[in-house]
């Protein structure tokens, strides 16, 4: 495998979650024609349905790894059974997600394989002595370029980032299954317990009005229901700050640690634009963000770019769309919604 491109899958529940097809995506814009086949590999208890499914779907090799006590994930077996594979023949590469099992199993793998760890990965530059990998530092307001120089790379790849590609190929992708008999030395799951958070209301909204820290306090929220009040199916939601501050119920999150939302319409409101949350919101075809620190993180990603302070701006904008209603001309306002590229 010297030189190759390892994905690994990633699953809950015995569903391949969507994120494993944006790597494959990112492994395919990676692969060069000196490299060998891109190989999937997946590991847990049951894993041959999803094994066949990702085959079937990306028409590459799949080799699973059937690890009985691994009903739930565990980095420590995720390190262990991935280093004995991978140690045999070193990849180049090893993509992994960028979410909280990946974070946690990355680093230590990439020193099990004397290799560099790379994360939060956004883009692929390239650069005259090979590629580079573009990440955002201080919350996404500079993006820095890293060129790994070892043998071997462990990348995590921020999710929402690679449009997976669809699958062409007349037949699936051959799939090995392999038993391990194994056991977790130093710790085991118990079981994964689900929070009582419903995200229905966001995902299924066509205008989204997220608030951030910049409304300074919960009684201001207010305002965001009120912006919302203009739209049609709208909604509410918050970033991780107001809902661990219980301004918002975490049903209302938006990011990596909540729900991730494609919207016609988002107003991001007071929000820096942490990646985190910004990994949550890409997908909405047209954003508008409102923010009084014009070097907000958020303006890098937004279609319109607002700097004003927010107990200013959004009375205002309420007003001046009360105005137009009662004159018999509300109907037009903010309708139809732009679309991204229109002026």
């Amino acid at each position: 495998m010297q030189n190759s491109i390892i994905v690994i899958a990633d699953h809950i529940d015995g569903q391949v979650s969507p994120v494993t097809y944006e790597l494959i995506a990112f492994a395919q814009k990676l692969q060069t024609s000196e490299s060998p086949a891109i190989k999937v590999l997946i590991l847990g208890a049951e894993i041959l349905n999803s094994a066949r499914e990702i085959a079937a779907e990306s028409g590459l090799e799949v080799v699973g790894f059937e690890i009985p006590p691994m009903a739930h994930y565990n980095g420590e077996l995720y390190r262990n059974v991935l280093t004995e594979h991978l140690l045999a023949a070193p990849p180049a590469f090893v993509c992994i997600a960028h979410t909280s099992p990946g974070l946690d199993y990355a680093p230590s793998l990439a020193m099990a394989l004397n290799g560099a760890c790379i994360g939060g990965i956004e883009d692929i530059v390239p650069a005259e002595d090979g590629i580079c990998f573009a990440r955002p530092l201080y919350g996404g307001k500079v993006m820095a370029h890293i060129r790994p120089i070892s043998a071997t790379t462990v990348l995590t790849i921020q999710p929402g980032i690679f449009k997976p590609c669809q699958h062409t190929a007349e037949t699936s992708g051959r799939v090995a299954v392999r038993p391990i008999s194994i056991k977790p030395r130093w710790w085991h799951s118990l079981g994964v317990k689900d929070g009582a958070t419903d995200t229905a209301g966001i995902a299924q909204a066509d205008v989204i009005v997220a608030a951030g820290q910049g409304f300074g306090d919960r009684e201001n929220l207010d305002l965001a229901h009120q912006l919302a009040s203009i739209f049609a199916k709208s909604a509410v939601a918050g970033s991780r700050i107001v809902c661990d501050r219980r301004w918002l119920e975490y049903g209302c999150q938006v990011g990596v640690t909540g729900a991730t939302v494609s919207p016609r319409l988002y107003v991001a409101c007071g929000i820096s634009g942490a990646i985190q949350h910004v990994s949550g919101m890409r997908g909405s075809e047209f954003i508008i963000a409102i923010n009084k620190d014009p070097a907000a993180a958020i303006f890098q990603v937004a279609d319109i770019c607002i700097v004003a302070d927010l107990m200013t701006f959004i009375p205002t904008l309420i007003e001046a769309y009360q105005n137009i209603r009662d004159s018999g001309m509300g109907s037009k306002l903010f309708s139809p919604i732009p679309q991204p590229g229109s002026t």
